[in-house]
C-alpha cells in the first residue's frame, strides 16, 4: 500500500508539474531590455530603481564609458538581473565621448583624429574601418566586463553599429559562440515599438496600448532607455540628427512608465510571463538562435 501511495504522490507531482510548464508556455513572453547601462550616472541611478523593484530584467552595458565600473558593482548586486554587453563602436554625445577599450594605439581605424569613436555608423564605416580592429575592440569589451566581475548572458549593439555588414555580424556571432553568450534578436523576439519615439507626456499611454494590444506568437522584446532628468545628463547634446530633443526628459518618462504602478500591474497579469535573456538562454538553448532574417 505504502508503495501504491508512494506511486500516486510521485504521478501526481509529474502531472503538476507538466500542467505548470504547460500553462507557463502558453503565456505571452515579454522582454525589458535597458539599454546604455554604464553611459553616465544618470542611467545608472535609473537602472537601480528598476532593479530595487525585483522586476526580471536585462540590461546592456556599455563598456567603454567612464561610468562602467560604477554600473558593473550595481549590477552584481542584484542577482535577478541578466547582463549583456551593449557592444559599442560610437560616442554619439557632443560633450560627453568615449573611445576603445583596446586603446586608440590598436584600433586607430576605429577612431577620429582626438581618439574618440565616431558618432555615427557612417562616420565609422566611411573611414573604412579593419575587421581586425573591430574583432580586437568587441573581444576588448567583453573581457573588460568578465574582469570587472560581470556574470554576462547575452550580446547585443549600440546604434546596430557592431551589426553594420554581414562581415562584423559575423564577428558578433563568432564572439557569442566562443564566450557561449546569447546575441539579442536571435531567438523568436519580435520587437514592439516602445515609448522611445512617443512625446514625454505620452509613454506610459503608449507602452500601456502596446501592451494591452500583444498577440501570443514569439518573445514580444522592448527596448527601454532609461535615466534621470539631471544637470549631467540634460547637458548631453546628440550629434546626430535623429536623437530626440530634451534626450533626458524623455529617458526619465521611460523610467516612470515602465516602473508606473498601473504598467506594473498589467505585465504582472496572468496572460503574460516576463522573461530575461538568462531565462532564454536556459529554456531555449543557446543551439536554438538563428540569424534573424532582417
Amino acid at each position: 500500500m505504502k508503495q501504491f501511495l508512494l506511486l500516486l504522490s510521485c504521478l501526481f507531482t509529474v502531472f503538476t508539474s507538466t500542467a505548470q510548464q504547460n500553462n507557463e508556455q502558453q503565456k505571452i513572453p515579454l522582454l525589458f531590455r535597458l539599454d546604455d547601462i554604464g553611459m553616465c550616472h544618470s542611467v545608472n541611478m535609473a537602472a537601480e530603481e528598476v532593479l530595487k523593484t525585483g522586476m526580471p530584467v536585462s540590461m546592456s552595458v556599455m563598456v567603454p564609458c567612464s561610468w562602467f565600473a560604477e554600473a558593473a558593482e550595481i549590477l552584481k548586486k542584484y542577482p535577478h538581473v541578466s547582463v549583456g554587453i551593449h557592444l559599442t563602436l560610437n560616442a554619439e554625445w557632443k560633450q560627453y565621448r568615449w573611445g576603445p577599450v583596446a586603446g586608440v594605439s590598436v584600433v586607430p581605424s576605429l577612431v577620429d583624429s582626438l581618439g574618440h569613436f565616431f558618432p555615427s555608423r557612417s562616420l565609422l564605416f566611411g573611414n573604412n574601418p579593419k575587421l581586425s580592429e573591430i574583432e580586437t575592440e568587441l573581444r576588448a569589451q567583453i573581457d573588460k566586463a568578465i574582469r570587472a566581475g560581470l556574470k554576462l548572458d547575452y550580446l547585443d549593439y549600440h546604434m546596430g553599429a557592431a551589426m553594420q555588414t554581414l562581415e562584423t555580424r559575423a564577428i558578433v556571432e563568432k564572439l557569442a559562440a566562443e564566450y557561449k553568450l546569447s546575441i539579442s534578436r536571435y531567438y523568436d523576439e519580435v520587437d514592439v515599438e516602445g515609448g522611445y519615439a512617443a512625446p514625454v507626456a505620452n509613454k506610459l499611454d503608449t507602452l500601456t496600448a502596446k501592451v494591452k494590444t500583444l498577440q501570443p506568437g514569439g518573445t514580444k522584446l522592448f527596448v527601454v532607455h532609461i535615466g534621470l532628468d539631471t544637470p549631467e545628463m540634460s547637458a548631453m547634446e546628440d550629434l546626430n540628427p535623429f536623437g530626440p530633443k530634451d534626450m533626458s526628459k524623455h529617458r526619465q518618462s521611460e523610467l516612470r512608465a515602465l516602473l508606473s504602478p498601473s504598467f506594473q500591474q498589467l505585465i504582472h497579469d496572468p496572460k503574460f510571463r516576463i522573461v530575461t535573456y538568462g531565462m532564454l538562454n536556459k529554456e531555449k538553448g543557446l543551439q536554438s538562435m538563428k540569424r534573424p532574417g532582417r
